[in-house]
């Protein structure tokens, strides 16, 4: 048995009857289960439909994400979050690279690495060269400033939580933006790349080894592992190249508005939902948020 959900922002709501009764009746599925009024709705098929992508395709000119996937064990006991451009709307590399006053040039880098054209080690280093000298205390500052949360991350991870789940944010970015970010949303524990300093200020450089595509795939196994789950049991979220492996890996890997060429690796592509889209999908309705 499949799944199929359809999800809109919840900031325009605009998800209607007939949208969702017209695509049930063209598949043949079952009675729709709304989860959220003018959100989210989902309803049973037999099986994924041979047109499954041109339906997508068609809906994301509506505004609308289209979600399909086996019914059985969608609901998740592991969270494997990415942090920039997925928990937070920034790249802190970035708004870092800003302050020190060369931002066009990291960011170029950036957008390039998580676009899948650079290898991601070597870009990282290359970026973080660029911020030697910064003082440490800017670090405060663009987290004060500058970084913003995307929205239903905090109902996210509450509601998998109070479920027995377990969260874990994985980022290629800095434990100083990780460890502040992981006590905001609520998450168990978190793993990033260490900058390093000294007297005060940044040296160029991180600590080793570097945490990047391979150190994502590793984290699901080990806390998987650890926690007596399969990687099945897991869902990962993330926005860039380095994020595929984890997402290929866990049961549900979800691209949430990430780089065309990531998004069209994965079979769960959410452009226009936030955060609370991957409790949807799972089959929870607003009503269940923790």
């Amino acid at each position: 048995m499949q799944i199929a959900t359809l999800l809109a922002s919840p900031a325009r709501a605009h998800l209607d009857r007939a949208t969702v009764e017209s695509l049930r009746n063209a598949w043949g599925g079952g009675a729709v289960r709304w989860l959220a009024p003018g959100i989210a709705a989902e309803f049973p098929l037999a099986e994924a439909p041979d047109n499954r992508w041109q339906t997508w395709e068609a809906l994301q000119t509506l505004g609308i994400d289209l979600v399909v996937q086996p019914e059985a064990g969608r609901r998740k006991k592991m969270l494997l979050a990415d942090m920039d451009s997925t928990m937070i709307g920034q790249e802190c590399i970035d708004e870092l690279a800003d302050m020190a006053g060369v931002g066009p040039r990291v960011a170029a880098i950036t957008a390039r690495a998580m676009n899948g054209e650079l290898d991601f080690e070597g870009a990282l280093l290359e970026r973080v060269r660029l911020l030697k000298g910064l003082p440490e205390s800017v670090i405060g500052q663009v987290l004060a400033e500058r970084i913003t949360f995307t929205p239903g991350g905090r109902a996210l991870i509450a509601t998998m939580k109070a479920q027995g789940g377990y969260a874990a944010l994985v980022s290629g970015g800095f434990t100083a933006f990780t460890t502040a970010v992981a006590a905001h949303l609520g998450f168990d524990e978190h793993r990033a790349n260490t900058l390093l300093a000294e007297n005060g200020r940044l040296t160029g450089d991180v600590a080793r080894p570097i945490l990047g595509r391979e150190a994502k795939i590793a984290a699901l196994e080990e806390i998987s592992g650890r926690l007596g789950l399969a990687p099945a049991e897991a869902m990962a979220v993330g926005d860039g190249a380095n994020d595929l492996g984890m997402l290929h890996l866990a049961g549900a890997g979800v691209a949430l508005h990430a780089k065309p060429s990531v998004a069209a690796q994965c079979d769960i592509r959410i452009n226009h939902g936030d955060l609370t889209a991957l409790l949807y999908i799972q089959g929870y309705a607003a009503e269940d948020f923790a």
